[in-house]
């Protein structure tokens, strides 16, 4: 990170300690890597991806990035502020263009007029700051730097100075003499203009009804060698401003401002993602800022969804997901989920570690309100694939995995599990899974576990059992809401195997048993 404050995403330059928020393979598993694409979509530039894979330590940085977001969803601050994003894209533009230009003097008039627009974009965002209710601690430090960069000697100079050679160059007249191939460049002089002369001769012939024989020249970009040496000799009668037109490109070449440089890369982190949840609030999906604790304890989220899940059903137009609540009150923190296959656990279990990574970041999560303990690290555990040229086994390869999370993983970590212990039997893996645990337990940890074992949910003061719900009328058909309730797995299957005449009496009447 630059050493260059103030900043809109880290509260002061002492906060130089930031820790990735998950774990590399939480990024896939949790599909934060598709969040991140949607947000930096269209950005690449500004290369917003190493704002999405760490975040302050503290509770303040994270209330210091909530403060900006809600500065930015009011329209009066947000637009503001897109106006300046837009104006500084031209700025770089103009740059480009002018380095890629092969004439000098075109170079140095292209390099002219961007200095300009860089100062009327920061003029502008500077009154547009001045005129907002701002609320958050990091616009306000950017307005205040803003007005102090204003009044600053370098910067008055740099914009007096460009726009003082700017108006000496709209002075400069000349006449282009041309005689069969040789092209003669002289000082005006007075001299009459020929085209009015040639327009007026001609005009007392012009009807209504004539055809036009106007042809649109197309006006390229780049200066042609004819064009460049014309330049050159006039550069030549008017020496004095082309040399301080030299002089100005090669002593302002890092003319942007450090600060406001990093801000334009900054507020894009913010920019981003508004656009991105925009459509989904407007699907009727909700949004909000969480309250921040530092205990598992009284921690919720009423009506989250999976956010990768919720964009790409919107591009898609294929509605918006479910929705559902979880809680966790005095010493539960292990949260059990349990039920029928495609039934949203999985989607559920992404949910939560989704949240508890954007809100790391500052960001406005899914739900309609939260309440969360703020983590260090998200860690996942999903099953993989057996890999045929390993050297271990399924079950060997999951324990491994599980216990180096276990090794890395703190009191304040999140644990998202899905599906481990698959590859071995019942018994096993309710013995394994027991084990296991008893480690998150004496850890302390926040897991979130689905899983085929019911045992695992059994009551204990740690633990709390969630589960896939169907319809009460037809156990096949699911509601994809997750309850909190004790698991029914025995009692799921035995209503299916009634529906399709398959418990054990119905088979035994039909085999005439």
């Amino acid at each position: 990170m630059e050493s260059v404050y103030p900043s809109v995403l880290f509260s002061s330059s002492e906060e130089v300690e930031v820790s990735p928020t998950a774990d590399p393979a939480a990024a896939l598993d949790l599909h934060l890597d598709r969040i991140a694409a949607a947000v930096t979509n269209g950005r690449e530039a500004y290369d917003l991806a190493p704002y999405f894979a760490t975040a302050p330590t503290s509770p303040d940085g994270v209330a210091y990035r909530q403060e900006v977001f809600r500065d930015l969803e009011r329209e009066g601050v947000l637009a503001g502020v897109r106006a300046f994003v837009q104006a500084m894209r031209s700025v770089h533009q103009g740059l480009e263009q002018a380095a890629k230009m092969h004439y000098r003097r075109q170079r140095e008039r292209w390099f002219l007029d961007s200095v300009r627009d860089y100062c009327r974009t920061v003029q502008e965002l500077a009154l547009a700051l001045a005129e907002a209710d701002l609320r958050s601690r990091g616009l306000r430090a950017v307005r205040d730097h803003l007005d102090a960069y204003l009044r600053s000697g370098s910067f008055r100079a740099l914009r007096e100075e460009a726009d003082a050679i700017r108006s000496a160059l709209e002075e400069v007249r000349y006449c282009v003499w041309i005689r069969d191939s040789t092209v003669t460049v002289r000082a005006f002089e007075g001299e009459e203009d020929y085209s009015r002369q040639v327009e007026g001769t001609f005009e007392r012939f012009r009807t209504s009804s004539g055809k036009s024989y106007v042809v649109a020249l197309r006006d390229w970009l780049e200066m042609n060698h004819i064009e460049a040496e014309i330049l050159d000799l006039v550069a030549r009668l008017y020496p004095d401003e082309f040399e301080r037109l030299s002089r100005f490109h090669d002593t302002h070449a890092d003319f942007i401002d450090p600060v406001i440089a990093r801000f334009e890369r900054e507020i894009q982190f913010y920019l981003g993602y508004l656009d991105m949840i925009d459509p989904l609030r407007r699907a009727g999906l909700p949004f909000c800022y969480p309250e921040l604790t530092d205990r598992w304890s009284g921690t919720f989220v009423r009506s989250s969804f999976d956010l990768a899940l919720a964009i790409q059903l919107t591009a898609q137009g294929g509605g918006i997901p479910v929705t559902n609540d979880w809680r966790l009150d005095g010493a539960e923190h292990i949260v059990v989920v349990t039920g029928p296959n495609s039934g949203g656990k999985t989607t559920f279990a992404r949910a939560l570690g989704q949240a508890h990574h954007l809100a790391r970041l500052g960001c406005p999560i899914p739900g309609e309100q939260a309440r969360l303990r703020l983590v260090d690290t998200v860690f996942t555990h999903f099953e993989r694939r057996e890999d045929a040229l390993s050297a271990v086994g399924k079950l060997e390869d999951d324990l491994i995995r599980i216990r180096d999370i276990l090794v890395r993983a703190s009191e304040r970590s999140l644990i998202v599990a899905n599906e481990m212990l698959a590859s071995t039997t019942l018994r096993d893996a309710a013995a394994l899974g027991r084990r296991i645990l008893e480690r998150i337990r004496a850890l302390g940890a926040l897991c979130v576990w689905v899983t085929f074992i019911d045992e695992l949910a059994a009551a204990d003061g740690n633990v709390v059992s969630m589960v896939a719900a169907v319809q009460d009328d037809d156990p096949t058909v699911r509601t994809y809401r997750i309850v909190r309730r004790p698991p029914m797995g025995r009692a799921y299957a035995l209503s299916v195997a009634r529906r399709h005449g398959l418990t054990y009496e119905s088979v035994r009447r039909r085999i005439g048993a």
